[in-house]
């Protein structure tokens, strides 16, 4: 089995750029292929030119990822990951979250594979998360948050930005060929995993392994009801607030009269006035935490 391991130095603000020699090193020293991306879009090329069969592994965070899983959804391959980034959602997801990078890579490398749901929006994969609507601005909006604000703080920030102008649009939501819901639309998640937006548990009751898609709705809100449910939402018991729905299915289908935003694993797609996601049972093979014990000795820590 070959070995690629792409690193993003973008990621993390820069951290894995600082970072990209000592991992680029280490990867080389354990028989891997390792790469460099150049911008925007070239992990995914990279992903696509790896063997059927590789192990393809992203270094970065929630952007990285899905850019190689745009590579490689639909293969053989099999996708890991050694988070060094803002959100890492999906590496939380895997169970892979707070490891430092030498004992990541190790998993990526050589730890047991399992199967994973993989999702399908518009066509394009996600691996953890779909957001639809307000989260989407939010997400949006958080591309030009200060550089010193990662994680959950970026997403407040971004969040409390974009609500001053809210505007909520009329959604109508289908799941598994159902209306569920038609009126004003504050957002709907589709997750695979529980968390998006830097560890937000959006959708508390996600697995990533059950063959479904765990759908959020949020109804009707003002500006005050945005802010009273952050709390709760901010501790996964957002689910029992009346004007919050949740359900679970294959297939979720959400129309507009006009284009709105939505991203994928937080990054942002081409609007549109319809979504169509869908969840392919076990179609993705990842290297996660949760599987058994490496199959070598640690790499040595990083010298600074």
């Amino acid at each position: 089995m070959e070995r690629w391991v792409i690193v993003n130095p973008a990621a993390g603000r820069g951290k894995v750029g600082r970072l990209s020699g000592a991992i680029l090193k280490a990867a080389r020293e354990r028989g891997a292929k390792a790469f460099l991306t150049e911008g925007p879009g070239h992990a995914t090329e990279l992903a696509a030119q790896a063997p059927e069969g590789a192990r393809v592994v992203a270094v970065g965070g929630d952007g990285t990822v899905h850019e190689v899983l745009q590579g490689l959804a639909g293969t053989g391959k099999v996708l890991g990951v050694v988070p060094i980034g803002s959100g890492n959602d999906f590496a939380r997801m895997l169970g892979l979250k707070g490891l430092p990078w030498p004992e990541a890579l190790e998993r990526a490398l050589f730890a047991p594979e399992e199967a994973i749901d993989l999702g399908l929006v518009n066509g394009e994969a996600f691996g953890a998360s779909l957001g639809i609507g307000f989260d989407a601005l939010v997400a949006k909006r958080a591309l030009s948050a200060p550089p010193f604000l990662r994680g959950m703080p970026r997403y407040l920030y971004a969040l409390f930005g974009v609500l001053k102008d809210l505007r909520l649009p009329e959604g109508r939501v289908r799941v598994d060929g159902e209306e569920v819901y038609r009126g004003p639309l504050l957002l709907l998640a589709a997750m695979n995993g529980p968390m998006y937006g830097g560890g937000i548990p959006i959708a508390p009751m996600a697995e990533p392994q059950d063959g479904l898609l765990s759908v959020v709705l949020a109804r009707s809100f003002t500006r005050p009801g945005v802010v009273l449910i952050l709390p709760r939402l901010l501790l996964g018991r957002h689910l029992a607030h009346p004007q919050v729905a949740a359900f679970a299915g294959r297939e979720v289908v959400l129309e507009f009269p006009h284009p709105v935003p939505a991203h994928a694993d937080g990054e942002l797609l081409p609007e549109s006035a319809r979504y169509r996601a869908e969840v392919r049972p076990l179609g993705l093979r990842v290297v996660g935490g949760r599987a058994g014990a490496r199959g070598r000795e640690p790499l040595p820590a990083p010298v600074a």
